[in-house]
């Protein structure tokens, strides 16, 4: 399932959308820019390679530096392929305006780092000894979804459905969208954990991970006082004090 829009309105410019795009897409093309050699080592230093936290014996033998914690921040702006990025900076782009919206940017640029730890986290629960590097920023969108799932349920999704070569194009509440994404995310991680063998693999358990954190906290960042809902009648936020 691909989003294709939304039917909430956005009433104020995303910059902290826009940021985080910008910068992905920078990284992204200087990925580009590096020979294969290069490219992975920077993958295997700038992501999250679980065994290298989990057996400190193989990071010795592997020569991965002391700490490397940073990776924890730095997957989450790495992609890699170009499917991998333009399908995460897409679906960022549909839920992520309101959701900053909602939280306002410092807020929502806490949130959005913090789902982004959880996911990585979540990864290495149910990762423990693997050595392939995971990157990407759909942990951390999958915590904006989480948290779009929670504030706006009445919202409707338009999604396109490829059923083989036929594009099937249909409107979704949110919630049903965003449920079955995550039941997705789910079972594969209880069926698979990682799809593939290469640093653009599918960490489902990072993204059912960032879900389950951006609908556990969004409430937490909302400004005092203060909660977002969107009424489909009107198109336009109603606040609930």
């Amino acid at each position: 399932m691909i989003p294709l829009r939304d039917n909430v309105p956005s009433t104020r410019r995303p910059l902290v959308t826009w940021t985080i795009i910008g910068l992905c897409t920078l990284l992204f093309l200087f990925e580009k820019l590096l020979p294969d050699p290069v490219l992975y080592e920077f993958l295997h230093l700038y992501g999250v390679v679980p065994a290298r936290y989990t057996d400190p014996a193989y990071a010795h033998v592997m020569g991965y530096p002391d700490g490397g914690y940073e990776s924890l921040f730095t997957y989450m702006f790495l992609h890699g392929g170009w499917l991998h990025f333009l399908l995460n900076m897409w679906v960022l782009w549909i839920f992520s305006d309101n959701v900053e919206e909602a939280l306002g940017p410092a807020r929502f640029t806490v949130f959005y780092v913090l789902c982004g730890l959880v996911a990585a986290g979540a990864h290495i629960l149910f990762n423990w000894n693997a050595v392939v590097p995971v990157i990407g920023a759909s942990g951390a969108i999958a915590g904006v979804m989480g948290a779009y799932f929670r504030l706006f349920p009445r919202a409707r999704v338009v999604t396109l459905i490829p059923i083989i070569v036929i594009p099937w194009i249909i409107e979704l509440p949110a919630v049903v969208f965003l449920g079955i994404w995550f039941f997705i995310q789910l079972l594969s991680g209880l069926t698979g954990s990682v799809s593939g063998g290469d640093a653009a693999s599918v960490a489902f358990w990072a993204h059912a991970g960032g879900f389950v954190a951006g609908l556990a906290l969004v409430r937490l960042f909302l400004p005092p006082g203060c909660q977002f809902c969107f009424d489909p009648r009107n198109r336009r936020y109603d606040r609930e004090e």
